[in-house]
């Protein structure tokens, strides 16, 4: 790594607790930036990465809510703006039990990147909460909700900060904190969230574009080297909105997905996974995974295995952050997959990434693969904005158009620089570029 560049790593790692998910994501990027910062002084001289690392800003706050029983619950929220050289903090809030403030950051350090290649006018940021809505009633959920953006709203704006949905956050969840927004406010800003119910200024394609996005980045790596998904072995971990739909939008392109996963362990159905059955468990029944084997023949459930025991081409880390490691790559290898692609921000660790690429297997990063998801979060804006709703072709069109133009712009730059296939590095230094170019037109602000 570059010596400016290490110097600030340390700088942040010192004020940072050990094994921080935050200085994880900043080294992974400022590793690749050794060539951008040799040919460009300014980049020191105007102390870009410094910049860069160092949130806008960062609110955490006491949400006191009422359960079903009658008692006072307190719990933790958190909203981090990391940057808005090139729009309103745009990201999404997170309710589960293990957000705390440094998963917080490095979340939103990884939005800086990611919406920066999309090429659309949204800055990085990240919110949420260590309240978990699982087990929770719909009153629970809402009461919650309610006092999140009572705390909130104030930060909150259509110019300013536009929060998503994100894991144990959906149109449900939206709908609570928006319909709260509009009592504290007076005023019915649509474009405030999104993420929101269909017919209620939400988008087409919102619930499925993460998931989509990440199989049409694949297709496009795949047709670079002549190839195609179609017949294609894939696991995919995770079985919520992007692992859903990362694995229907992989059955429709011709590949089969034999393995899923939840926290209580994964199925494997060689036959392919019946992803009616799996929606209706997770989404309607709001289940375990493993009640999927008492309904489909030939299908058996792992308490123990994670879905990279299973034989394939291709596999979809769609679940959380580093979920797949180095000994899981390595099961993978010898399994026969030929390449991975991040549905979920940062699933892969730093050691396991390296394997990757020492192998030359492919390899697709979050910020670049899963992008799709804030592409249409900011689709969406643009409907609210305008009075219009597109149709879910429309939509459909722009996601893969806007994939493309990702898979594209990593291909050129790790060219470029003489790192051929290296799309960690293509990613990183396109969404870095655009983003540094911003800071210094802005001057010191």
């Amino acid at each position: 790594m570059n010596n400016y560049a290490q110097s600030l790593v340390e700088r942040l790692e010192s004020r940072t607790e050990p094994k921080s998910l935050f200085i994880q994501a900043v080294k992974e990027v400022f590793e690749s930036l050794d060539p951008i910062i040799s040919e460009n002084p300014d980049i020191e001289a105007y102390s870009i990465l410094e910049r860069i690392s160092e949130p806008e800003r960062q609110v955490m706050f006491r949400v006191c809510w009422t359960d079903d029983n009658g008692k006072v619950q307190v719990n933790r929220g958190y909203r981090v703006g990391f940057s808005s050289v090139l729009g309103p903090y745009k990201g999404g809030l997170r309710f589960h039990p293990t957000v705390r403030l440094d998963v917080i950051k490095f979340l939103a350090f990884e939005q800086i990147f990611k919406n920066s290649l999309t090429g659309l006018s949204i800055g990085g940021g990240k919110g949420g909460s260590d309240f978990n809505p699982k087990g929770k009633s719909d009153g629970e959920i809402m009461r919650f909700c309610q006092a999140f953006m009572s705390e909130l709203y104030h930060f909150l704006g259509e110019n300013t900060d536009v929060p998503a949905g994100d894991i144990g956050v959906g149109s449900r969840e939206i709908g609570y904190l928006f319909g709260q927004y509009k009592r504290l406010t007076k005023r019915f800003e649509q474009g405030v969230l999104t993420g929101k119910q269909v017919g209620l200024g939400g988008s087409l394609v919102r619930k499925e574009a993460t998931g989509f996005g990440a199989v049409y980045f694949a297709q496009e790596m795949l047709k670079k080297k002549k190839d195609s998904l179609q017949d294609k072995v894939c696991v995919v971990s995770g079985s919520g909105n992007v692992a859903l739909y990362c694995a229907k939008k992989l059955k429709d392109l011709g590949a089969k997905v034999v393995a899923m996963s939840d926290s209580s362990g994964s199925i494997h159905d060689p036959n392919g996974v019946d992803l009616d059955l799996v929606r209706s468990i997770k989404e309607v029944e709001r289940g375990r995974i493993d009640s999927y084997t008492v309904r489909r023949h030939g299908s058996k459930f792992f308490p123990e295995k994670k879905v990279w025991q299973f034989k394939c081409d291709l596999a979809f880390p769609c679940a959380t952050q580093n979920e797949l490691n180095q000994e899981d790559l390595e099961t993978l290898i010898e399994n026969g997959c030929k390449g991975v692609v991040e549905g979920a921000n940062m699933p892969t660790t730093p050691e396991a990434v390296h394997v990757l690429q020492e192998k030359d297997m492919l390899f697709a990063p979050g910020k670049a693969a899963n992008a799709g998801g804030v592409a249409v979060s900011a689709l969406e804006m643009q409907q609210n904005a305008s009075l219009q709703s597109w149709s879910f072709r429309e939509v459909d069109k722009r996601l893969q158009e806007i994939m493309a133009s990702i898979h594209d712009d990593c291909v050129h730059f790790a060219e470029k620089y003489h790192r051929p296939n290296n799309y960690v590095f293509g990613a990183n230094v396109a969404g870095f570029l655009r983003v540094a170019d911003a800071v210094k037109a802005y001057g010191v602000i």
